[in-house]
């Protein structure tokens, strides 16, 4: 019986000969690529330098100066107001850790309030039941009515 070994040498063969055919395929990619890249760089160099060099003038005007001082002024702006939301987290942090302490001891007292604030909703519905039944008992004898008055005609 075999051991395998075979079948990874086969696997690691196969597996070299694509790498290197794979090199091969890049470095031939690379030699015809690059006189082309040569080309465009050669085109592109003076529109490059005109454009560096307006930008550059328009960073020295008094618009560009003003839009740095915007930029600084805003990015000021957002780190303060990122201080302070992380300021109301963190004091919003301590007092639940505080409250989290404190209904442990409380609890035997907190139940009975429950139990009474359930009892309230109860009676409100049953109220609310009665309301309803009168309104439906108002409608049908109109739906009757209105029926009639359709039959006689």
């Amino acid at each position: 019986m075999s051991n395998g070994n075979g079948v990874s040498k086969t696997l690691s063969n196969a597996m070299d000969s694509v790498s290197e055919k794979a090199t091969e395929i890049g470095n031939a990619i690379a030699k015809k690529a690059s006189p082309v890249v040569k080309a465009v760089k050669k085109r592109t160099a003076a529109a490059r330098k005109a454009v560096a060099k307006k930008v550059s003038e328009a960073e020295k005007s008094r618009a560009g100066k003003a839009v740095k001082k915007a930029v600084a002024g805003a990015k000021k702006k957002g780190s303060a107001a990122v201080k302070a939301v992380k300021a109301r987290v963190a004091a919003a942090k301590k007092p639940a850790a505080k409250k989290k302490a404190a209904p442990k001891k409380a609890a035997k007292k907190a139940a009975p309030k429950k139990a009474a604030r359930k009892a309230a909703p109860k009676k409100a519905a049953r109220k609310a039941a009665p309301k309803k039944a009168a309104k439906k008992v108002a409608r049908r004898p109109a739906k009757k009515a209105a029926k009639k008055t359709s039959r006689r005609k």
